[in-house]
This record gives structure tokens, sequence and C-alpha cells, in this order.
């Protein structure tokens, strides 16, 4: 109804009111008892109307999205370096793996993810899917054994991180009061607090608990709502960083990846505990290194630069021959166990506080002849005045590790988060932190293959000489950083961008020198390294 129209219906509704008025003066002075008599009923107070909204009836609820409006295509491309004030002759940040090479601008990766998320409401059968892949230099770390694991020989290597369906499944009993989630295919692991994702990371740089521990999946995993603050997760997969089937797969026994989470405090409290537990020693397809152009014996590496070429048959005397990493085992029947407790806690809007927490353990290397850890061989052998030990048939020990991991986040606004990052990582036997400088050093000590580009603290040799072998090393590390998003003016296709400054430094605690500077090994180094993310979105 047009504004002028209404006040003409208010005029005349004040004349009718004036004349009422006048009539029922003239009544009052002829017979005062009429008013109560004749006095009409009040009329019902009108509904004000606002202004600007026309009412045309009950109103229908919007019709349900349909399944592929919530299809998103889009990603990251990530550059960045790691400067190294120790200046390490051999280019390598010991304890790293996306950002080990020292002072030189990496290419980390771009990746594409295409996806259709499950609705985390539907009350029905819901399905979706997601397809994730990589090309840089940090898929040299993370491939599926067996897929695209050598197509590319240099540091910029392609491959798959995730490819699997997703289904809700609304199966209500008691145990499972939200029903059940499934995932089938390539995933990423459940285990610790950070990503291969990059730009979902506070920092650059990662935690010894993330480089050395399970990166990705091949399998199933069933999610169980229980309630609304308990999921239990139960899944079997083909092993770490493994695909299905020879070569694949670099053993015939499958793993068990699963836990529990807890959801508290109206969500503001995650607890989530955490195992990846299976055989993960691989067969040794080539323990003496056949077929092999070069050897290397005695020292991996030198000041003058790595490694130096000998004869065959390097390294003597590890994993009984071959691969520094190598089980003198049966591999199926030997148990690698990766443990995480992760804390998410936000007790502000702006801040957030995250624990981590990791166990590790391997029961099938550190090898043993006769019982005799390899630690001992030198000694026994110049009791006995032979060779003997570390020709004898070997027997694996065990190797043990253990970290945790504080994390704080504090949002000044919406471009600056300062973040905070304090570790201590115990590696009880050398095992689990070693370095791959080779493009498929990673892969090839995965697959069983042999590696003489492998660098292990084990070895006993070359800067190592003088360090007990076995000895272990403990690690702190301290990083501090921000998260910078700056407001772009607004582009087709680009979503944004994210800079991510850190400092960052590295002892070890215990007395060893496991890193690296221009003249041999330090037992710290001092960094300052940086990323630069720019998101995108093609859907």
């Amino acid at each position: 109804m047009k504004w002028y129209y209404l006040s003409t219906i208010t005029a005349l509704s004040l004349v009718a009111s004036v004349g009422a008025a006048n009539a029922q003066a003239k009544l009052l002075d002829v017979d005062p008892t009429l008013i109560e008599e004749n006095q009409p009923a009040p009329p019902p107070a009108a509904k004000p109307v606002k202004k600007g909204k026309i009412v045309k009836g009950p109103q229908t609820p919007p019709p349900p999205p349909a399944w592929a409006d919530t299809l998103t295509v889009d990603g990251y491309v990530e550059g960045g370096v790691a400067v190294n004030f120790n200046q390490p002759f051999n280019k390598l940040n010991w304890g790293h793996l996306y950002t080990d090479r020292a002072n030189w601008p990496t290419f980390n990766g771009a990746v594409l993810t295409v996806q259709r998320p499950l609705d985390p409401k539907a009350e029905g059968y819901d399905f979706g899917f997601k397809l994730q892949g990589m090309v840089g230099e940090d898929m040299r770390y993370n491939h599926y054994l067996g897929v695209l694991d050598y197509a590319i020989r240099s540091r910029t290597q392609i491959g798959p991180i995730e490819a699997h369906v997703l289904a809700h499944l609304p199966w209500i009993t008691p145990f499972t009061q939200g029903g059940i989630d499934v995932k089938l295919g390539m995933f990423t692991t459940y285990n610790g607090a950070e990503l291969i994702y990059a730009k979902d990371n506070l920092f650059y740089s990662h935690s010894y608990m993330f480089n050395f521990g399970p990166f990705i999946h091949t399998g199933a995993m069933v999610t169980s709502h229980v309630n609304s603050w308990l999921d239990v997760y139960t899944g079997v997969t083909s092993g770490v960083n493994t695909s299905l089937g020879w070569p694949g797969d670099n053993n015939a026994a499958a793993s068990f990846h699963g836990g529990f989470g807890f959801n508290l405090l109206d969500g503001e409290l995650t607890i989530l505990a955490i195992t990846h537990t299976g055989p993960e020693n691989a067969r040794q397809t080539d323990p003496l290194g056949v077929g092999w152009p070069v050897g290397f014996v005695g020292t991996p590496f030198t000041d003058a630069g790595w490694p130096t070429v000998l004869t065959a048959g390097w390294p003597v005397n590890q994993g009984g021959f071959g691969s520094p990493t190598g089980c003198a085992c049966n591999v199926n029947s030997t148990i690698r166990s990766y443990n995480n407790i992760t804390t998410t806690w936000k007790p502000t809007e702006y801040l957030t506080f995250v624990t981590d927490m990791s166990f590790m353990y391997e029961t099938g290397w550190n090898n043993s002849s006769f019982g005799l850890p390899q630690k001992a061989w030198a000694a026994a052998n110049a009791i006995t005045g032979t060779g003997f030990w570390g020709t004898a048939p070997a027997y694996p020990m065990g190797a043990t590790a253990f970290g945790i991991a504080q994390y704080a986040s504090y949002k000044l606004n919406d471009i600056f988060k300062l973040n905070a990052r304090a570790e201590f990582f115990r590696d009880n036997n050398n095992f689990f932190v070693a370095a791959f400088p080779g493009y498929f050093d990673a892969v090839n000590l995965a697959h069983g293959f042999w590696c003489p580009s492998c660098i292990s603290r084990n070895l006993g040799t070359g800067l190592f000489a003088n360090t007990p072998v076995y000895t272990g090393t403990s690690y702190l590390a301290l990083t501090l950083g921000a998260t910078i998003t700056p407001e772009l003016p607004k582009m087709p296709v680009i979503s944004g961008l994210i800079l991510r400054p850190e400092v960052r430094w590295d002892t070890a605690v215990n007395g060893v020198a496991p890193f690296f500077n221009r003249s041999g090994s330090s037992r710290s180094q001092g960094m300052f390294n940086m990323d630069v993310i720019v998101p995108f979105s093609l859907l």
C-alpha cells in the first residue's frame, strides 16, 4: 500500500473522530445516561505495520540444497626459504623434511583439491568424496608407494595426497546416537597436531613428531558418533605411506588405525587419542646392494662434500647388511606403533592452545648378534681377536622415541596472528630421526631398496664417528612466528595471501652434536624461515 493512501485514510479518520466527539458532546447536554447505553465497544488495537515489509501469506521454507551445491575446487601454491645461520656445508637442515634444504628457495608445492564433504547436519544418508593432488618438492615425502613415486626424477615430484569416498550412515543405536561416518581409500593420517595441508598449520617448519611420524594411509576408517561428546575411530590400513599390492605395500600385513575423540565445553575443548600400529618394516629386496652403480663404505659424507665414493658394501652391518633401518626379522611379525594424544583448547575467541604428545616404538630394528647389541660389537671383536660380531646372524632389539609439543596462538585481528611452539623430542636409539637428501631416498628406504645416500646417526662414521652409537638424542626446538593474511583487492581465482615468517632454534640437550655447520657438526642450529601461500578457488 502506498504511503499517500495511508495518509488520506488517516486524515479521513481524524475528521470522523472530530465529528463523533461533537455529537457526543451534544448528547451529553441532552441526557448523560444515554452515553453508557449507546457507547460502542472500542475497536481492537491495530497491529503496527513494519515499514517496507509486505506480508503475502504463510512463508515456505527454502528447498534443501542440491548434492552438488557444496562441491568445491580449490587449493594453494606454496614456496619458501629456510635460512640456517650455521651455513651447513652439505646444505642440509638436520631434523627437517619439507624445509630440509638450507639457504635456498624451495617450491614446496601446488595443491589442487576437488571435494564434496559430508553435510554435518545430515539426518539421512549422505555421500561425498575428496581428490587431492600435489606437485612440488614436499611430494618427495608424501608418496604412496607404487603410485607415481618415481614419475619425476628431480626434487619436484607429483602424486596424490588423498583419494577417497565418504558416507554418512544414519544407523542410530545406543552406541551410535549420531550415526556412522565411513572413509574408504587414500587419506592423511589422524595422528598429530600438524598436517600435510600447509595452509592449515601455524608454522612453515614442522615438529619432529610430524616429520618422523606417519603421513598417509590406504584403507578404511569408520567414525562412530557415540553421542555429542564422544567419537570412536576404528580403521584398517596397508601401513604408513603405502598403497595396495606389490609394489604399493612393502610387506604382507595390515595395520590398525583408531582411537577416541572427545568434544567438550561446547567444542571449545577437544581431545584426540589415536594410534597407528602394525608391521612397517620393508622386505629387503637388495640387502647387499647388488646392481647399485656405486657403493659407499666408511664415511657417508665429508667436510668437502657428500658422499665419498669408495667401494661397494656401504653401509656395513647396518640392518644386517643393506639399508640403515633394515630389520633382521620376519617383517610381517614386527610392530611399529605411532601414538598421539592431541588436545586443543580455545579459552577465548582469540586464544588457542594445542598440546601434542607422542610415543613411538619399533620392535624389529636395532640389531644384535646373538643378543649382543651392535654398540658392543667392536669391543667383542677386540676381545676375541675375530671379526665374528657384525657378520654373525643379527636379531632385532627394537627402538623407542617420545615427545611433547606445546603450541599457543593469539589472533590480534583479521590480519595478524602470533604463534609459538616449544617441542622436546627424545629419539632413544637414533632410529626415527634421519635425513634423505637424495631425490628418492625416502621412497627407496620405504620400499626396502638400497639407500646409500640416507643419513642415520647410527652409522658411527664420518662426522658421527665420535658419537657413541645407540646413545640416543634429546632435541629441543623453540619456534616463534606469525601468520599474516593481508587484505587484497578482489581478484578472480585468487582468494587470499598468507605469509608465515618464523625464527627457530634447535639444540641437542644431551651433549651430542647432530646438526651441521660450515666445518662439520654442531650441537645447535638457528634459523629464519618464511613461506608464502597463495590460496585459490575455482569453484
